[in-house]
């Protein structure tokens, strides 16, 4: 059991001793670094997660995957940064780190299976092969509990990583694990759910990316190339952005209605406009390294609803994978929304469902 010494965890191996499973508690370091006021968080969450294991009577290990995330996530953040993208690690740290060597450590202790308090669920789909015998497929779908359902982070998680999973808090609303959490006086029980990226904990973005990324200030720019003002970074802003580059004042404009609409790494422009954001909406993508969880035929176009953020909700969408030239269908594909999109973002990944099941997704290009 992933225990994150926060209560979702906590609760998940609650549930899983009341099934009569033996659990054992693996607490995941990740990151080397303080929050900037001098204290390590992952010091107060590992103390949570044998506070919770003591309550439970379960042994818990640390693990340091600090090395393994540094290789594997820090890096491609840092170099889709450079790009002028907006990237999401969480997705990646998922992949390549809790259903990577994470699963694999657990499995070297023995583990039939690996679990974690992500509010999603698994569904195993068995058929009876004439050559092969019993097949399992293995399929990821929403938690009940739509409003904390975390598909969306799992997009790019393989299948054969899931085929040992378990996720107890499937089935279960926020609010009513926190009341288990209360009624067994667990010491995460009213603890704050973690927020933004992980490793960058209460510090400011700005501060902390500017110690690995220098920050090349230049001009701010309307859609004609009229100089407005001066940004402080390109890699500090994100499609659609209206607040945090101190537009104001400009003679005949509205002062609270500057967004951004375009970065320019070229010029090292950051291009705004003024008014609704009309120019933000568009209703096509292009989405590379799509990968499906499960079983999927996307040999021919086909219909899906897709999200290109986790807090939006899922749209209606036509898929169709692009041919190479020699007219073999590729990984990547061009999805077309019913309706207008505001603020598409490349480096951002596009998720897609098939009602409650999470088909998978790529990264938006």
């Amino acid at each position: 059991m992933g225990l994150s010494g926060g209560v979702d965890s906590s609760v998940a191996a609650k549930l899983l001793l009341e099934q009569d499973y033996n659990v054992i508690g693996l607490f995941m370091h990740n990151w080397e670094e303080d929050d900037g006021s001098g204290n390590c968080t992952a010091t107060t969450d590992w103390q949570d997660a044998q506070a919770v294991a003591s309550k439970l009577g379960i042994p818990c290990y640390s693990l340091n995957f600090s090395k393994e995330y540094t290789e594997r996530v820090f890096s491609y953040f840092l170099e889709e940064y450079k790009r002028g993208r907006t990237p999401n690690p969480d997705v990646l740290c998922n992949r390549e780190i809790k259903f990577g060597p994470f699963s694999e450590y657990a499995k070297k202790l023995g583990a039939d299976f690996v679990a974690t308090g992500h509010y999603c669920g698994i569904k195993h789909k068995f058929t009876i092969q004439a050559t092969s015998g019993r097949s399992n497929d293995t399929y990821l779908m929403r938690a009940v509990d739509t409003s904390k359902d975390q598909t969306y982070f799992l997009n790019q998680v393989r299948t054969e990583q899931l085929s040992n999973v378990i996720f107890p808090l499937a089935n279960l609303p926020k609010s009513e694990v926190r009341a288990i959490a209360e009624k067994e006086r667990l010491i995460t029980a009213r603890k704050k759910d973690s927020t933004g990226i992980c490793f960058i904990g209460e510090r400011k973005f700005r501060e902390f990316l500017k110690t690995y990324l220098p920050a090349i200030k230049g001009d701010i720019v309307d859609k004609l190339g009229r100089i407005l003002g001066t940004h402080d970074g390109l890699m500090y802003y994100t499609l659609g952005q209206r607040k945090g580059f101190g537009l104001g004042g400009v003679k005949g404009e509205n002062a609270n209605r500057w967004y951004v609409v375009e970065k320019n790494l070229e010029k090292n422009w950051l291009v705004v406009s003024n008014g609704e954001g009309e120019e933000l909406f568009s209703r096509e993508l292009t989405a590379s390294n799509i990968n499906y969880i499960g079983e999927f035929d996307y040999s021919k176009e086909y219909r899906a609803t897709a999200k290109c953020r986790y807090s939006q909700v899922d749209e209606p969408c036509t898929v169709t994978h692009i041919k190479d030239n020699l007219g073999n269908i590729t990984a990547n594909a061009n999805i077309v929304f019913d309706n207008p999109q505001r603020a598409i973002t490349a480096g951002q990944f596009v998720v897609l469902y098939n009602d409650n099941r999470c088909l998978g997704g790529g990264v938006i290009e």
